[in-house]
Formats: structure tokens, C-alpha cells, sequence
């Protein structure tokens, strides 16, 4: 894959994460095992993403390797890209890496999984670096954005599953 803004691309999908970067782990708990498969469509259709309000922008209905997307929210536009989906029975989801032109360098994972004991649980895992100015000078709340929003979406996909429709 080409066009990345750093080089450990896919690497949400294991720990330890890559040195050299801010880490973001976040986890919830969802609910129980009837709403995986909700939780799971959310995702992986968006439909959590848009859900927080952020703008999402792709050509594809759902996410894939090689999708490209932007997420705006405000007056900021990120260019990102799919690096990995996950779509099986007990855990789904995806991981996007930044693109030329994006505030940050570094990759981001939604996930949902379900444990042992039936119970669905939503994660951010993330790593980032500054990339352009902005978000150099944003600093400690560049920081806090990125853990806000990871809360945010957390909320969003408890609601949709609560409310048993998947937005798209």
C-alpha cells in the first residue's frame, strides 16, 4: 500500500502499538450478545461515524481495504483510507491510516467484539503523531480531541444498537 503517511501500516491490528507515536486505547461496553450484529453493521457501514455527526465522504457503502474516505467534522477535512476490516462471528470492524494532507500521522481501529460470556464491547485503539502545523500547535488538545472523539463514538454506537436501526 502507497500513499500512507507512515509506514506501520495495519499495525492497529496487534500490540504493542509502534514507539514513537501517541497511543490511544479506549473500551466500553455495549450490551449484550443480541446487539453484535448491530454494533458490527454500524461500523462497519459508517453509520456510527456519522451518527457522532462527523461528515463522512466515500464512494463505498461499507468499508474495505484500499476505501477511501474523508472525515469532516467542522471546518477540518481528513483524508484517510481503509487498511484492514474484521467481519466475523465475535469480532468486527476496521482500521483507517492517514493520507497527504490529514493533521495527523497515524492510524486509528474501530472494533467490536464479543467475550466468552456473550458480552459486546466497542474499542478505539489508535496512534498518532503530528503531521502539519495545526495540529502540532493544537498539542494537548489535539490530544483531547482524539480521546473525546473516541467517547463519542462509543456513545453513538450504544444508541444505535439501543435504537435497533443502523444509520448509513
Amino acid at each position: 500500500m502507497t500513499g500512507f503517511t507512515y509506514a506501520e501500516v495495519g499495525a492497529t491490528l496487534h500490540e504493542p502499538l509502534p514507539a514513537g507515536y501517541r497511543h490511544l486505547h479506549y473500551r466500553t461496553y455495549v450490551g449484550g450478545e443480541e446487539v453484535f450484529e448491530r454494533a458490527a453493521e454500524a461500523i462497519l457501514t459508517f453509520g456510527m461515524h456519522r451518527r457522532t455527526g462527523a461528515r463522512i465522504r466515500t464512494a463505498a457503502e461499507r468499508a474495505a481495504p484500499g476505501v477511501r474516505l474523508t472525515v469532516g467534522a467542522g471546518p477540518l477535512s481528513v483524508p484517510c483510507e481503509v487498511v484492514w476490516t474484521a467481519d466475523d462471528e465475535d469480532r468486527a470492524g476496521f482500521g483507517y491510516g492517514t493520507l497527504p494532507g490529514h493533521q495527523a500521522s497515524g492510524e486509528e481501529a474501530f472494533t467490536v467484539e464479543r467475550d466468552a460470556r456473550g458480552r459486546v464491547w466497542f474499542s478505539v485503539t489508535a496512534f498518532s503523531r503530528p503531521a502539519r502545523p495545526l495540529m502540532r500547535l493544537g498539542g494537548p488538545a489535539a490530544v483531547l480531541a482524539q480521546h473525546l472523539y473516541a467517547r463519542l463514538c462509543g456513545r453513538a454506537l450504544k444508541k444505535l444498537c439501543a435504537s435497533r436501526t443502523v444509520d448509513r
